[in-house]
């Protein structure tokens, strides 16, 4: 479960104990016009500990059925929990495969964030889940220490495209529509799963990992321009932070203008405004390209250690403006420590509390913080390190305690004092 500041979950109503999901297989039938869904949701789980009631987290569609082993069990379905009955309790180690079909329209799960999960745009469908929207569209065991393999079936009107994660497996066309599956066999937290649906087209972009372009056809021209330099940075994370770690990768850009881009496993979605040349969008190309490796391959565990997603993808947004000839990481460093002199210390980094998971400060100061580590130990250790820990915990899941340690074993010193000072202290610290 998700830590907070005091100890407590950042969100206590989500995630639940006593099973792993293996597998989630989704069927989805969806009419974009009256934003109906419905669907079946296959779950192959192991349990952990003696059950008689499997929890997910699921919350405002309406639940038809709940089959297991061909016999129809029991429910209770409220403030966002599915409660399952099983016939009688099972000890650990047992597999569960548990058929549920459900149906409605759709619609964000609210939170201190706004609304997440699943999303109507003007003409289709974005979903972004960060932290707690995946139950808005299917059931779930909603936490981020949890990874799962993913199988898509969805059907929708033969004129709108789906993207989902993992590789697209085949699209079928029957009548006026068309079903298109996919394959995530790479573990994936239950956020990451995502589902784009839009009168979209795509286009393969030149790379040694292969790279998509999905966009509305008036919008590729000025999408394939602002992503020419997309490979460019594939290269040179690939080459700073390790292999990238998926089949490949996949941009989403809306027809739709939205307030800021956001990532899923093996995909980011970006809005036409974010298309043009300006670094202010280059650096967000960067940005979530980098949370690739940190965040989507190494996920957190707890969502205290965010800033193992977002200070790592903002530093590469300083490394990218350095290998592309703008200001330099250093550059950088210095002018977001003068700003946040002046902003209220009174964050500890690698446990901010739920108010301030998506601070502009847990950003920067991340990046600042491995600055400061880069700067210490120098760029060969450094970079050594971050190749490192992303080997050995690829498709896995982090925590703060775990790169410390890594760093420590890299580089052979004693960073605790610099560590302790970036991440455990409120006042900001001087750059080394």
């Amino acid at each position: 479960m998700s830590g907070g500041g005091d100890g407590l979950p950042y969100f206590p109503r989500r995630g639940n104990e006593g099973y792993l999901v293996e597998t989630y297989d989704l069927t989805l039938d969806y009419r974009v016009v009256s934003n109906r869904l419905s669907g079946v949701a296959v779950l192959t789980l192991w349990t952990t500990q003696v059950l008689s009631t499997v929890t997910l987290d699921f919350a405002d569609l309406r639940v038809d059925r709940v089959v297991l082993g061909g016999r129809r069990l029991r429910y209770d379905h409220q403030k966002e929990k599915l409660r399952i009955r099983l016939p009688e309790p099972v000890a650990a180690g047992w597999q569960l495969v548990i058929e549920i079909g459900y149906r409605g329209s759709p619609r964000p799960t609210g939170s201190r964030y706004g609304g997440l999960g699943w999303e109507q745009l003007e003409d289709g469908v974005l979903v972004a889940s960060q932290p707690t929207g995946a139950p808005s569209w299917f059931p779930c065991n909603d936490r981020p220490d949890h990874k799962s393999a993913y199988r898509f079936a969805v059907a929708t009107s033969s004129q709108y495209q789906v993207v989902a994660n993992g590789r697209l497996a085949g699209v079928a066309h029957s009548g006026s529509t068309s079903t298109w599956s996919y394959v995530q066999d790479a573990p994936m937290a239950t956020y990451l799963a995502s589902i784009q649906i839009g009168p979209y087209q795509r286009t393969e972009l030149p790379g040694a990992v292969p790279q998509t372009l999905v966009a509305p056809v008036r919008r590729l021209p000025a999408a394939k321009a602002a992503l020419e330099r997309q490979d460019a940075m594939m290269a040179l994370f690939t080459y700073q932070f390790g292999p990238y770690p998926f089949d490949g990768y996949t941009v989403v850009v809306t027809d739709d203008h939205l307030d800021i881009p956001v990532e899923a496993q093996g995909m980011a979605m970006f809005g036409a405004n974010h298309m043009n040349g300006e670094w202010s969008n280059q650096r967000l190309i960067a940005h979530e390209l980098a949370h690739q490796w940190f965040g989507n391959s190494l996920t957190l565990g707890d969502w205290r250690d965010i800033w193992l997603h977002e200070g790592f993808a903002c530093y590469a947004e300083w490394l990218w403006s350095q290998a592309s000839g703008n200001r330099s990481a250093d550059e950088h460093a210095r002018t977001w420590h003068h700003r946040l002199k002046n902003e209220p210390e009174d964050l500890l980094l690698a446990n901010p509390g739920a108010a301030h998971l998506f601070d502009d400060r847990v950003y920067k100061r991340g990046a600042l913080a491995l600055h400061a580590l880069r700067r210490t130990v120098g760029d060969e250790p450094f970079f050594r390190t971050l190749r490192t820990w992303t080997a050995e915990n690829r498709h896995g899941t982090v925590t703060t305690e775990g790169f410390t340690k890594v760093v420590a074993a890299v580089t052979g010193r004693d960073l605790s004092q610099l560590f302790d000072e970036w991440l455990w202290q409120e006042r900001l610290p001087p750059l080394p």
